[in-house]
């Protein structure tokens, strides 16, 4: 069974070199880049008590490709794919034309707006965010799904010049940061209209979810109003306008699913430059030159520069408590490992992976166990990895002046990133405590198989299995519902920031002290279905699982937004 290693790319080829630069100063370029990125990067991602996920599997530090990572499974990668869901949990009587084997829905297309404020005193990092998911399911109903995060943590940087750089101004500047943060949010189901035609009832379901998200809006400037004279009364007058948005069909409950969330991110990057400095002939005495008359040293003017390579490693552990609708009653843990690169200071190019493993507990029943301190007994496991790369237009500049050894930076950027995303699933349902038991100790780290990296993947899953295969290979194979998806998603994006900071220079390396930061970015991202949607038929005469069509994800298309 392939596995992904350290030579695997993320990103497609390198840009195409300037003429002029020799392979020996583009190999001391990225060979910086690699060792400065994977030495922040790399050895700050932490293991992963909670599901005896323990290797730190992925580095930054490959030269070819400028961002590269040893990655689990055949596909592996960031797409927030979503690709194979099994449909209904536990005790699901619905079998999807005639095949146990078929997964009752998948995701046809996702709306996701995600807006990042990092704010930077001194070496602490504090960043807050919020996500908005607007999802088209092929069995006609719509989630909306948003979820608010805030996290601190610690950063730093470096700058140098390169010998041999001469292309690039001679010299670079080193970036990195390590960041905990902790969210909460809801989900929402829309489900009521049921006509028995999915896409006229995903067609009405979207309409509702889109009425639904204005009125979130409206709400959110009801809440904002500052406090002041009158201000209930007029905050109920706000509320009842905002109540009007509400569509026909609401959702069954605001918000049908309660979410947290944990995140652990460890990021580096590397900008080039080029540093201006004045002739040193300002007409005044310094009296340090030789014949005292003026030769005052260079001073430096400022800079400007351009974002290469940058990358990033987050840790995201959700806990999603459902209230009503088909999932009503459970508690589902999603833990997923992502790993991603970014390459190019006037064409973007981007590539990112990811592998996630979600389980499903009965709520009443895992929080009595929790706490008696009884083991659990899981009743879902899904196990999800996919791909994505992709490139476009796009810029990330800076420039700064100095004031002595106080410097002012501003920077930003924006572009369009169009990407390709390959999306694998396998979901199986635990009906008897043997096979519970093998998840809950193999997610626990417990046994002679615990978890660890790489992950066994969906393509894995699908084929004959080695003797020496562990059970939950053997579960998977056996029981699953494997499932793979493409997706062609597109990518608008912006930046913003400014920064005031302190800097003090020894020889070619100078330390750079921010005293104060902050950096805004806006992405909002659209992803739809493409391609074949398959799915893997039971066990056949030597044990393989064929892919064929999946009926129940092309039966109704997605509808633009």
């Amino acid at each position: 069974m392939r596995r992904w290693h350290a030579h695997d790319h993320i990103l497609g080829p390198p840009p195409r070199r300037d003429q002029g630069q020799s392979g020996a100063e583009y190999a001391a370029m990225v060979g910086v880049v690699s060792l400065v990125v994977a030495a922040i990067v790399g050895l700050s991602v932490p293991t992963d008590e909670a599901t005896g996920l323990k290797s730190a599997v992925c580095r930054i530090l490959h030269p070819l490709s400028g961002a590269e990572a040893c990655s689990s499974g055949d596909y592996t990668g960031g797409g927030d794919g979503d690709g194979g869901d099994g449909g209904g949990g536990p005790g699901d009587p619905f079998v999807p034309n005639g095949d146990p084997f078929e997964p009752a829905k998948c995701l046809l297309s996702q709306d996701q707006t995600k807006t990042t404020v990092v704010i930077q005193i001194l070496f602490i990092k504090i960043s807050s965010s919020e996500t908005v998911k607007l999802q088209q399911w092929s069995d006609g109903t719509v989630t909306l799904e948003r979820v608010t995060e805030s996290g601190g943590g610690v950063t730093a940087s470096i700058s140098a010049g390169i010998p041999g750089l001469k292309d690039w101004g001679g010299s670079a500047s080193l970036s990195g940061s390590y960041v905990k943060g902790s969210g909460s949010g809801g989900q929402w189901l829309f489900n009521g209209n049921k006509s028995g035609d999915p896409q006229a009832d995903l067609a009405a379901n979207l309409e509702d979810a889109q009425q639904f998200t204005e009125y979130l809006k409206a709400q959110d400037k009801c809440n904002s109003r500052p406090a002041g004279p009158r201000s209930s009364e007029l905050g109920m007058i706000c509320g009842y306008h905002a109540g009007k948005k509400k569509p026909d069909l609401e959702p069954e409950k605001a918000p049908d699913v309660d979410i947290t969330k944990t995140s652990t991110e460890a990021s580096g990057g590397v900008s080039f430059g080029k540093t201006f400095k004045s002739n040193g002939k300002s007409g005044k005495d310094t009296k340090g030159g030789k014949d005292g008359k003026g030769a005052d040293g260079p001073k430096d003017l400022g800079n400007i520069s351009f974002e290469g390579l940058s990358g990033a490693m987050t840790e995201d552990v959700v806990v999603m408590r459902a209230k009503t609708g088909p999932d009503a009653g459970k508690i589902t843990f999603v833990y997923t490992f992502s790993v991603s690169g970014t390459a190019g200071g006037v064409a973007q190019a981007k590539g990112s992976r990811m592998q996630q493993v979600a389980v499903t507990y009965d709520a009443a029943a895992y929080d009595q166990e929790e706490k008696d301190g009884k083991p659990h007994h899981p009743q879902k496991l899904t196990i999800t990895t996919s791909q994505e790369s992709g490139d476009g237009p796009g810029i990330q500049t800076g420039a700064g002046a100095n004031a002595g050894p106080v410097t002012i930076d501003v920077g930003g950027g924006g572009g369009t990133v169009n990407s390709q995303i390959h999306t694998e699933s396998a979901e199986v349902t635990l009906d008897n405590d043997t096979d519970s038991t093998a998840v809950e100790d193999w997610l626990r780290g417990r046994g002679d198989t615990p978890a660890s990296n790489p992950l066994p993947t969906p393509s894995d899953a699908a084929e004959a299995l080695d003797d020496d295969a562990g059970p939950i290979e053997r579960l998977l194979h056996d029981k699953g519902k494997l499932s793979r998806l493409d997706y062609n998603a597109n990518t608008d994006w912006w930046n913003a920031s400014l920064g005031i900071g302190f800097g003090i220079s020894a020889g070619q390396v100078s330390l750079g002290f921010k005293l104060f930061g902050i950096d805004i970015t806006h992405e909002e991202k659209n992803q739809t279905i493409t391609g074949d949607p398959t799915y893997a038929t039971g066990p056949q005469s030597g044990g393989a699982r064929p892919w064929v069509e999946w009926k129940n994800c092309t039966r109704t298309k997605p509808i633009p937004t």
